[in-house]
């Protein structure tokens, strides 16, 4: 298949699920928690179902891509998308808005591991690597259009998730147009059931530092426009611009296989966990200082995006026979740690304040960046 033809809907498919479904949510958070009289601690609650049903989808979705194909989990994760932002989006209260959630958290586990077997099946060997980065790199995209969407819209978060919901839409039907059915006789086939570890050594410490990670990011993804707006120095647009930086900063992210290919994995991954913990203490530093805030979310932006590259690049190698699986079991991990985080970081804000609250997760990434890997044969 041509490059292009598979990777185009790809970054358009992640720019939804992950950009304006998933992630839009903490941008949204101040406008819907006021709407509908969310304490942090609900907040923290709500934000837990977008992980916690994209630990479900991952797994089902990484079963399903290997004994099936990927068209078919393709477009269970657009049809999700499309649902939950329905559904979000006419949310008279927090119960209608939590299953709104669990469709759009689904979706963006449904999407990552048929993605990976897509490119094994229909991309030369060759260029698989730049596929995989480049259709990972539309997580950024769709951040930064989300933060424009909110610039544009400003409060108007209903018609900000009907809009996404169109969207969504038209990224379903275009990819149902692209991606082929996996036919009787691929050229590409997966080992099931075999898990393939390297050794303890390649399974255990990916398990921990994905989980690790998962936590360390949990606050900002979810609380940091909360916690900047509640210094009162802010407007509607500088919360957008703010996560306008996180997405565009993101993009940058891509650039992790070639420092993996240049300085080793174990070094890409522990600069990477130290700058997710920067982030965070840059953040409780100063938050109302527009420079301080916005440095921390770019450095957030771009060593996020970057350290899913390196745990799907970390993730391939150990699983060495199953592509999707090899993507699904660290994305799987870090939303299993996010899970955790986003549940604690809400009690944390509600008794410790902001500040506190994100000093701990700033120590979190660094945590994650002492249990790094150690060198990893490709």
């Amino acid at each position: 298949m041509n490059f292009s033809r598979l990777v185009l809907p790809g970054i358009t498919m992640i720019a939804v699920t992950y950009g304006l479904t998933r992630f839009s949510y903490g941008l949204l958070l101040p406008n819907i928690s006021d709407d509908l009289d969310m304490s942090p601690f609900i907040s923290g609650i709500i934000s837990s179902l977008f992980y916690l049903s994209y630990c479900f989808a991952i797994i089902l979705s990484t079963v399903l891509t290997t004994n099936k194909g990927p068209r078919t989990m393709i477009l269970t994760a657009g049809t999700s998308a499309f649902l939950g932002l329905l559904i979000m989006g006419v949310s008279p209260n927090v119960w209608i808005i939590g299953l709104g959630v669990l469709f759009a958290g689904a979706s963006t586990g449904f999407v990552s591991p048929p993605y990976g077997a897509s490119i094994s099946l229909w991309i030369e060997k060759k260029k698989q690597g730049k596929a995989n980065t480049w259709i990972n790199s539309g997580t950024s995209i769709g951040i930064a259009l989300s933060g424009a969407g909110a610039l544009i819209l400003a409060s108007e978060w209903r018609l900000t998730y009907f809009i996404y919901a169109i969207i969504a839409f038209f990224a379903l039907l275009w990819n149902a147009k692209v991606i082929p059915q996996i036919g009787s006789n691929p050229h590409v086939t997966f080992e099931k059931g075999k898990f393939s570890f390297r050794g303890v050594e390649g399974a255990k410490p990916l398990i921990i530092c994905s989980t690790t990670l998962g936590i360390s990011t949990a606050a900002f993804w979810t609380f940091s426009i909360d916690f900047i707006e509640s210094t009162s120095s802010y407007s509607d647009w500088q919360f957008s611009l703010f996560w306008i930086i996180i997405g565009v900063f993101g993009i940058l992210g891509g650039f992790s296989g070639s420092l993996i290919e240049r300085f080793g994995l174990p070094f890409a991954y522990k600069w990477g966990s130290f700058i997710i913990g920067m982030a965070s203490f840059i953040l409780a530093w100063l938050p109302e200082q527009w420079l301080v805030a916005y440095t921390s979310a770019a450095l957030f932006g771009v060593s996020y995006l970057f350290i899913t590259g390196v745990l799907m690049v970390w993730g391939i190698r150990v699983f060495i026979t199953n592509a999707s699986l090899g993507i699904g079991t660290p994305f799987l991990l870090l939303a299993v740690g996010q899970v955790i985080g986003s549940l604690f970081a809400g009690m944390f804000i509600d008794l410790l304040g902001f500040s506190l609250t994100f000093v701990i997760y700033g120590f979190m990434g660094m945590i994650a960046m002492i249990l790094g890997p150690k060198e990893i044969k490709k």
